[in-house]
């Protein structure tokens, strides 16, 4: 866990203003006078003998330190690593048990921080009593020593079979429809000049991310699909085709169950060949069925968790399951179910899918792409020259776990702003774990516990990261620590971990946008641009914290076309925000130039995170 600031700030309010004043004291009301008594008489007046007195002087102000100011940016966040925390091969120090004590009220496991009274344990983070016996508890003497634990629970047994570790599919699911005969001017080798379909690109790009399974991953499967007017299961290569038409295309459970039953016996080791004359055979021609070919391709790879399916296409899906026949609104509400249900039964399943399509196409990629912004996979606009690389990249086996969630606990009073605001645990589902996975949480003190908080010197935080492993081990990383307690004014902006902040920034604002919710993610675009200032003013601005002003200043021109000029949210929009909202931190991630959208201006190109 990675905090913005080294302290808990107990005292900071959404709206900016600083600690919550005390109450007034209680006026004391002056007796009446009995009736009954004489009237005290009345002063004389005497004229004063020397020259009026002056007024006492007035206290000289106390101007703020240099480095403080009243922040209208809640610091209070965590950042959690996921793609490295669930990589426990590459933490072979950890002390590894078979099950933790968990509290009976809110599920906090005894820690480092936990201590005990005649085998009785009081909760640090809710205050429940809970009996622990001798014998656990001399098992986790060692865990209650020093302020920080981390530990791994492994359990004797799992519900799953094990699973080798190659054995999942990779599914090309490839658009061959009309459109994609649009021909595009390229250059070729040589220099000359030629015009190359679509089609062609992706033929190509094919043929060389098979080349490159076959080199890096020969033991993997490999399979592929194709969708026009009709949805055609090739598998790998080697078994007669199966073709879904007609009603086939708008039965949900036939095409689920076609795909699960649809064998796929070989490694590419063995069909490489075949598959690559099935991409050589490729012909464009029909409509669009992309919905029932995404399902099938899912369904396909469900039986190997850890699996990707690879969509490529160049228009909206228009026949079969999944027709979008509106510009997309940024209301969730709005999105076709299907594309919903379809990306939930992906994650159950633990399959990550990837979206791309071609630049200068519609293909409503706010709906699409909601199928790997929620399993974990990539959203990107390709070229004729780019569609290879775009292919490698997202058939690269980087899931490192499946069916992840991650548990925060913190002490009653804390809550989560934009998840939970009553609650002091936060339970946040992720599903699919690729290497450079960040999530990032928001925290905060109600007001009417930054009393008792001020007085204490820190406050105990917990994180429970439960997986499956990639051989399908349940794993449960458990990770607790404390952190000081300060107010606002005893910050200095230069200490701030931008890196925090600004991926935190990037992340919410997306999602804000995406909801519709475009007014608040302007408002905490403006709060982290003017902190940045702030921070410039006090120290110097590294190349990595310039790149994430760079992504606020690009969220900011998107939300400003879609107040200004509609609520839709065009292909290159959304692309932007789907890869926001994956963001990271720069030096543990690659980039790549995503163009800047401007109302009225010439594109221009900043730095931000790639998937």
């Amino acid at each position: 866990m990675e905090f913005a600031y080294s302290h808990v700030v107990q005292d900071w309010r959404p709206d900016g203003a600083g600690p919550v004043p005390p109450p007034l004291p209680p006026r004391r009301l002056r007796k009446p006078r009995p009736t009954s008594l004489p009237l005290p008489p009345v002063p004389v007046l005497h004229p004063p003998l020397g020259p009026p007195s002056l007024p006492p002087p007035v206290p000289p102000r106390l101007d703020k330190q240099e480095g403080e100011i009243r922040l209208k940016v809640n610091v209070n966040v965590v950042s959690l690593s996921v793609g490295e925390l669930v990589d426990i091969n590459q933490a072979p120090g950890l002390e590894s048990f078979q099950s933790p004590v968990i509290c009976g009220k809110c599920s906090a496991a005894l820690s480092c921080l936990s201590s005990m009274q005649a085998n009785v344990w009081v909760c640090e983070f809710c205050g429940c009593e809970n009996s622990v016996n001798d014998s656990v508890n001399r098992v986790c003497v060692g865990q209650r020593a020093g302020v920080h634990s981390d530990d791994l629970y492994l359990p004797n047994e799992s519900d799953d079979d094990y699973q080798n570790l190659e054995d999942t599919v990779v599914v090309f699911c490839v658009d061959i429809s009309g459109s994609m005969s649009v021909t595009t001017e390229v250059t070729s080798s040589s220099g000359s000049q030629a015009y190359t379909s679509r089609l062609e690109g992706i033929q190509d790009a094919l043929q060389r991310a098979l080349s490159s399974l076959l080199q890096q991953t020969p033991h993997r499967r490999v399979a592929l699909v194709t969708f026009n007017n009709e949805v055609v299961i090739y598998g790998d290569g080697t078994s007669t085709p199966l073709t879904l038409r007609d009603w086939a295309l708008v039965d949900y459970d036939h095409i689920w169950q076609q795909g699960v039953a649809y064998n796929i016996p070989h490694c590419i080791a063995e069909t490489y060949h075949q598959l690559i004359e099935r991409v050589k055979d490729f012909r464009e021609h029909g409509a669009t069925s992309l919905g029932p070919a995404a399902l099938a391709s899912v369904a396909m790879a469900s039986r190997y968790p850890g699996s990707k399916v690879i969509l490529c296409t160049d228009g909206r899906a228009n026949i079969g399951l999944g027709t979008i026949e509106q510009t997309p609104c940024l209301s969730s509400s709005l999105t076709p179910y299907f594309y919903r249900q379809l990306a939930q039964q992906a994650v159950a399943s633990g399959v990550i899918i990837s979206v791309m399509t071609f630049e200068g196409t519609d293909c409503c990629l706010a709906d699409v792409g909601r199928l790997a912004d929620t399993t974990g996979g990539r959203v990107n606009m390709v070229s004729i020259g780019t569609v290879a690389a775009e292919i490698q990249l997202a058939s690269m086996d980087n899931v490192l776990a499946t069916g992840a969630t991650a548990t925060l606990l913190a002490p009653q009073g804390v809550y989560f702003p934009y998840h939970d605001k009553n609650n002091h645990k936060l339970v946040k589902e992720i599903g699919n774990v690729t290497k450079g996975l960040e999530i990032t949480v928001e925290f905060a003190v109600k007001p009417e516990f930054m009393d008792v908080f001020s007085q204490r010197e820190t406050l105990p935080f917990q994180l429970q990261l439960s997986f499956k492993a990639r051989d399908q081990q349940k794993v449960t990383r458990i990770i607790t620590e404390q952190r000081p307690v300060t107010t606002c004014s005893r910050i200095w902006v230069g200490s701030l971990n931008m890196a925090v902040l600004g991926v935190h920034c990037a992340q919410l604002c997306a999602s804000l946008t995406m909801e519709g919710r475009v007014q608040e993610a302007q408002s905490q675009l403006k709060a982290q641009q003017d902190l940045l200032k702030q921070v410039s003013k006090q120290r110097s601005i590294q190349k990595e914290e310039s790149i994430y002003g760079n992504w606020m200043d690009t969220m900011t021109i998107i939300c400003d076309d879609i107040t200004t000029e509609s609520q839709t949210l065009s292909d290159e929009a959304a692309k932007v925000i789907y890869q926001m909202k994956r963001a990271s931190s720069v030096s543990n991630s690659n980039t790549t130039e995503i163009p800047k959208k401007t109302a009225r201006k010439k594109k221009k190109k900043v730095l931000v995170e790639g998937m």
